[in-house]
């Protein structure tokens, strides 16, 4: 029971980066308010860099929902990158409470779901994704 909770939540929070994520492809108004690319002026980023952000937030989403835990911790580390510049962001241009509460939930959320879905040993983890690719020879 407990394991179909978590993983209906996990499909809940990827259809959430989801949603944001096309919302920040989207070139008019969205419900969320005014377009992204006049958002992202504002905050002082260039336009574009919504792309970015929004194809971050899609395979982030796309990593959370695979059963293996660490994908599923890859993608909430780097979603932890990518609300702590939203928080942030929110924070310095002083946006209204109603518009800067959701970054910071998120992170929080993020923060438990990277430390809960950690491999077992992480620095053996992490210096396995940089070990280089070896060919076989000839």
């Amino acid at each position: 029971m407990r394991k179909r909770l978590l993983t209906g939540f996990y499909w809940l929070l990827a259809v959430e980066f989801i949603i944001g994520a096309v919302t920040k492809y989207w070139p008019g108004p969205t419900f969320f308010g005014p377009a992204y690319s006049v958002k992202f002026v504002e905050w002082g980023y260039p336009s574009w860099f919504r792309f970015v952000i929004g194809a971050v937030e899609f395979i982030c989403a796309i990593l959370l929902v695979i059963p293996r835990r660490e994908y599923r911790f890859l993608g909430a580390a780097i979603l932890i990158v990518v609300l702590t510049g939203a928080t942030l962001t929110h924070l310095i241009n002083q946006n209204p409470w109603w518009e800067s509460t959701s970054a910071p939930t998120h992170l929080a959320i993020m923060l438990v779901i990277a430390w809960t879905s950690r491999p077992p040993d992480l620095l053996a983890w992490a210096k396995s994704l940089t070990k280089p690719i070896q060919t076989p020879s000839r």
